[in-house]
């Protein structure tokens, strides 16, 4: 029972380490900024 229990835990523990290497490189090392876009000028007479 014991065994089973560790194996649990051991799974666990790699699943969580991939989920935080996952979100920690799509999130920090591939910082991806749209880039900035001019707003379009709207029609019309402009001072």
């Amino acid at each position: 029972m014991e065994t089973v229990l560790e194996f649990i835990r051991e799974i666990l523990k790699g699943i969580v380490r991939e989920l935080t290497a996952h979100f920690f490189r799509n999130n920090v090392l591939e910082n991806k900024t749209p880039p900035s876009r001019r707003r379009k000028q709207k029609g019309g007479s402009h001072k």
